[in-house]
């Protein structure tokens, strides 16, 4: 009898079906030939200090570094989980031959090995390794099942990097825990963790120190058409306003008129992380909420393997859709153009060569039907982006003029749609869905010029606008995802840079989680879309002195090595004895602070209570005062009289906007909190 063994329920019951195992037991189905069961997800992690020994379970600071001669593993403790391992178990000892049909990655792979040491299971092993749970992807597979020691790499890769983060994470963890903690909540520190508070708490210090510089714009009116000076920004208003006097009164005269075509191929296929940032982006999903909706789908033969860090598909894809395309079946009226002719193949879609486990998130043609609206939000997305790079590319003309007043040079450009190609797949959602901020970028980017030419001139209109710079904006999930996957720009190293580049801190399937731990652990907090670091996220960070732990780097290092690992050029037990020297470090340092720091705890209810913090204004004192008496005015009148596109009435700089249930100023992401209900 030869044992299959997925990942899940839904999983295991797909192969089943394919295999004919169809008589259902408790805990696994058979037939065939074949049994076929189950985990659910992880039924085995490593073991818990006080596993090794009675003297870790008390936290102690004596007991640190906490470092196993040897690394074991155990059950996860729910009956459910030990009920069905017992079944597995049984079924393994009496098997001829077991095939592994986890999730084909790395995480997949470490699953279900440890549950077949768990098992003691003697018979040879099977890998089955697809990338879509159709019935057609699943026969595949089981026609070219491969040697299981042919994924020993991947494995040990996996098993490395699950006890590194053990020895960081439980002595790290249980160091500053102690020493800093005051013995009221867990002060939890990892290898992404860390990191990725590090870049939210660094965000805020930017913003919070951050002191606002007035600079002056020149810029004038030719023609209807605003023209700015390409000096840039002028630092002072006397040369903001020496520089107005010199073209006042003097002709503008076009000196260069520039067209250009080009064109713009269709956005890339998504990977787990793109479609987590456009999720947070058009429908305001977190990305753990994300996960649990492209995995659902996945689940439901819908949509192709999501935990994927790619966005190409490889070669052998590409006969297969047109099928796709036509099983998409609410989406007709945009396929319609691609049927009676060949799809186009771009190599920056088709690329074999950028695939690794798994290729991009693609639908699998299967029709989708009962879908809740969220469901429905993230397989549109999915089902247009796939639709969109079979349309032909986007063309578009460029234009590009210069002037001059008095030697003044100043210049505006304009772009013009000429054929829109794959943007009429989303032309529709464009219309509807678009915020002011898209609106406004469009506007100028496509705004269509008066013809002008090289020579003519006429009088303007000259104007000189003082503004003022920003601080940066805080991270929202979808800009801190970005920053995890792109985090290679923070690490000067060339070799950890290149490393990052490949794999960002975190795996696109973690991420998630590690954004909802840091919620969890109350280190950072939502204001609106924004990701606001708490006081003990801040103090946790600086109170941190090994600057790897905090840093990008030290991941960039991890990922190297682990992916040398897997291409069997590294040693895994060299890995773990230079992560056992470091944290030998990383204990020493913190026991010798003889400091009386310590870190401020929240709970829930301080955080409902807390105020949203916003950077204070370092404008001069006259401003402020001004804004101050446009404040105090505003309530005294009520703002009774509520006018879009008016002056807003508290910071005096941003314009009043419509929103949902109140008006409110433009710049609220500038820290600007004028709100006007509608029902006053």
């Amino acid at each position: 009898m030869i044992v299959c063994i997925a990942e899940k329920p839904s999983v295991a019951k797909d192969i089943a079906k394919i295999i004919g195992a169809n008589s259902s037991h408790d805990g696994y189905m058979e037939g065939n030939g074949y049994q076929v069961t189950w985990t659910f997800g992880h039924l085995c992690t490593l073991k818990e200090p006080d596993d090794y020994t009675p003297l870790w379970k008390r936290w102690s600071l004596a007991s640190l570094p906490m470092i196993p001669p040897r690394f074991g593993i155990k059950l996860i403790e729910d009956q459910g989980i030990k009920k069905q391992f017992a079944i597995i178990e049984k079924l393994m000892q009496n098997a001829d031959g077991i095939i592994n049909c986890g999730d084909a990655g790395q995480e997949g792979e470490l699953i279900q090995r440890w549950v077949m040491q768990k098992a003691q299971a003697k018979c040879p092993v099977k890998r089955l390794w697809i990338s879509s749970m159709t019935d057609e992807a699943i026969r595949e597979g089981f026609r070219s099942l491969k040697p299981q020691d042919d994924y020993q790499p991947l494995y040990l890769a996996g098993l490395s990097r699950a006890i590194g983060d053990w020895i960081l994470g439980m002595n790290a963890t249980r160091l500053y825990t102690l020493k800093y903690g005051q013995n009221r909540q867990v002060l939890s520190i990892g290898r992404v963790q860390t990191p990725t508070l590090a870049l939210i708490v660094n965000r805020q210090k930017e913003i919070d120190n951050f002191k606002p510089e007035p600079y002056w714009v020149l810029a004038t009116i030719y023609r209807d058409t605003t023209f700015t000076a390409t000096k840039g920004k002028f630092t002072s208003k006397e040369e903001g306003e020496q520089a107005f006097a010199t073209i006042e009164g003097k002709p503008f005269t076009v000196t260069e008129v520039q067209k250009k075509r080009g064109t713009e191929a269709p956005p890339k296929l998504y990977d787990l992380t793109s479609l987590q940032v456009d999720c947070n982006k058009k429908h305001g999903m977190s990305a753990d909420t994300t996960l649990k909706i492209i995995q659902t789908l996945y689940e439901r033969k819908l949509t192709t393997y999501p935990r994927v860090d790619t966005q190409y598909l490889s070669d052998d894809i590409y006969p297969k859709c047109a099928g796709i395309l036509n099983g998409i079946k609410d989406y007709e009226a945009l396929t319609q153009p691609l049927r009676g002719k060949p799809l186009k193949k771009s190599k920056k879609v088709f690329d074999t060569s950028k695939v690794t486990d798994h290729h991009a998130i693609i639908p699998t043609g299967v029709p989708a039907q009962n879908m809740t609206d969220m469901e429905r939000h993230v397989y549109d997305l999915i089902a247009k982006r796939f639709i969109a790079v079979f349309y032909p590319d986007c063309k578009f003309s460029t234009t590009t003029v210069l002037g001059d007043v008095d030697g003044i040079e100043f210049k505006v450009s304009g772009k013009q749609i000429l054929e829109p190609g794959w943007r009429d797949v989303y032309a529709k959602e464009n219309n509807t869905q678009q915020t002011a901020d898209d609106d406004n970028r469009q506007n100028d980017e496509e705004r269509t010029l008066p013809d002008f030419h090289k020579g003519e001139s006429g009088s303007h209109t000259p104007t000189l606008t003082e503004k003022w710079t920003t601080p940066p904006k805080y991270y929202t999930e979808a800009t801190l995802l970005r920053a995890m996957e792109t985090a290679g720009k923070f690490v000067e190293d060339e070799e950890l840079r290149s490393a990052l580049k490949e794999n960002g801190i975190g795996r696109p399937s973690s991420r998630a989680g590690i954004i909802e731990t840091l919620f969890k652990r109350h280190y950072i907090r939502r204001e609106r879309k924004n990701l606001v670091a708490t006081a003990t996220g801040i103090e946790l960070i600086d109170l941190i002195r090994e600057e790897l732990l905090k840093s990008c780097e030290l991941t960039g290092i991890w990922e190297k090595k682990l992916r040398d690992i897997e291409h069997k050029t590294y040693d895994p037990a060299q890995f773990i004895k230079e992560l056992k020297a470091q944290i030998n470090v990383i204990v020493h340092d913190v026991l010798a602070d003889n400091s009386s720091r310590r870190v401020t705890m929240l709970t829930e209810e301080d955080l409902k209570k807390k105020k949203p913090t916003k950077p204070k204004s370092k404008k001069p004192a006259q401003q402020q005062q001004t804004a101050t008496q446009q404040q105090t005015a505003s309530e005294q009148q009520q703002t009774s009289r509520i006018e879009v596109g008016a002056p807003c009435p508290v910071c005096g700089k941003g314009t009043i906007i419509k929103g949902k249930t109140a008006y409110g100023c433009s710049r609220w992401r500038e820290g600007c909190d004028f709100r006007h209900p509608f029902a006053q």
